[in-house]
This record gives C-alpha cells, sequence and structure tokens, in this order.
C-alpha cells in the first residue's frame, strides 16, 4: 500500500460566486429582476455599472446602490421586496463546498475566501448556506477596500492566512484573476467544472480518501 507525500499545499484560497455559490448579482439575475419588477434593463444596467464597483468596495450600503439603480424614481414595489427577490438567486454548489471541506478536513488547510461582493449580499450567503463551517477569513472587497483585480486583495490574504505564496491553491472562475494570483507565486486554478478542479489540486498534492485504489470523484 502507497502513500501519498504531504501537499506542499497549506491554504486554499477561494472565490466564493462561481465556485461555491452562483454569483451574487450577475447580469442574468439582473436581467430576470428586470422582467419580474417590469424594469427597462438597459437603463438598470448602466446606473450598475456606474456604481456597483463602489458597493462592493464597501463604500455604499444596498440601500443606496438599489436608490441609484432602482429606486431614483417612484416604484409600484418596495426596496424590501426588491431585495429579498436579489437575495433569492443565490445558489450553492454543494459537490464544489464538500469538496472543499473534505480537503481541508483531510490535509489541515486554512481556507480563505478571496471574494468581490457587497456586504449585504455576503453577509446574507454566508449565514444562508454557512459558509463559516468551511471557510476562515473572509477576505472580502467589501470588508477591506479592496476589489479584484487589484492584487493588494491577495497581499492582504496572505498576510492575514500568514501563507507564503508558494504554499496556496487559488481556485478562481475568472481567468484575468487567476493569472494575477500566478504573477504573485500563487497556484491559480481556473475553476470549470468539479472534475477538472479536483484534478488541478490533486495535481499538487490535495487528494481525497481512497477507496479501492482510486481516488474518490463525483
Amino acid at each position: 500500500m502507497t502513500t501519498n507525500p504531504p501537499s506542499p499545499i497549506t491554504t486554499l484560497f477561494l472565490d466564493i460566486g462561481g465556485v461555491l455559490l452562483t454569483n451574487g448579482w450577475d447580469h442574468t439575475m439582473r436581467q430576470h429582476a428586470a422582467e419580474v419588477f417590469q424594469l427597462d434593463y438597459e437603463e438598470m444596467n448602466e446606473r450598475h455599472h456606474l456604481t456597483f464597483d463602489t458597493y462592493e468596495e464597501g463604500k455604499l450600503s444596498l440601500d443606496e446602490y438599489l436608490q441609484r439603480v432602482v429606486f431614483y424614481q417612484e416604484r409600484p414595489f418596495t426596496p424590501d421586496k426588491f431585495q429579498r427577490f436579489m437575495f433569492s438567486q443565490s445558489r450553492p454548489y454543494p459537490d464544489m463546498i464538500r469538496l472543499i471541506t473534505e480537503l481541508k478536513q483531510r490535509h489541515h488547510l486554512k481556507v480563505a475566501a478571496v471574494s468581490n461582493e457587497g456586504r449585504e449580499l455576503t453577509e446574507y450567503r454566508i449565514r444562508q448556506f454557512e459558509l463559516g463551517n468551511v471557510i476562515d477569513f473572509f477576505i472580502v472587497s467589501c470588508f477591506v477596500h479592496f476589489r479584484k483585480p487589484d492584487a493588494d486583495i491577495y497581499r492582504i490574504a496572505l498576510d492575514v492566512a500568514q501563507a507564503a505564496p508558494e504554499e496556496v491553491a487559488y481556485v478562481e472562475d475568472r481567468p484575468m484573476f487567476v493569472d494575477i494570483a500566478n504573477s504573485l507565486g500563487i497556484h491559480g486554478i481556473r475553476h470549470t467544472t468539479y472534475q477538472d478542479t479536483y484534478a488541478s489540486l490533486h495535481s499538487l498534492g490535495l487528494h481525497l480518501a481512497e477507496a479501492n485504489g482510486e481516488s474518490i470523484r463525483r
């Protein structure tokens, strides 16, 4: 019976939207909102792009963001109703959450979220999907006031985790952000499917328990 050598990876950095959960408030969700609430999508989307970065950097509340994007004129629905709709769009990726949970337990990893997201959406998603059970540190743009692609958000994550770049694997669905992490010496992994991401993590020595001589895959 052979045993796998310890992995050089001590820490995982994870994007949240697109990796563990659906995105918090992407264009398909905004299109759906425009249909449900009978809004002019093009106008709403233009206003969104003008102000959403400021919301994600923690410099606007969700109420202020919605005042600029939706409630700049009278509406036949309330901000609370619209916010509930926004929150309800989030869905988990159970296989990915399970994978990270099992790898963390098996390899005693530190796990940090490195994510762009606004405060109210972040806090709701952490509670709703119990992300605190798998993630140790939340380096989120609304908390640290830097947002990807600013490399400083990764440097903050490294400082908080007290990890060297070569000890970190970073799972992210956006190629540019993977490239920036790689430029800092972090092992960036472009997430597209569970299988491909697990294979990339496995190549770094992060494997699941074995059954019948074969690594478990879903």
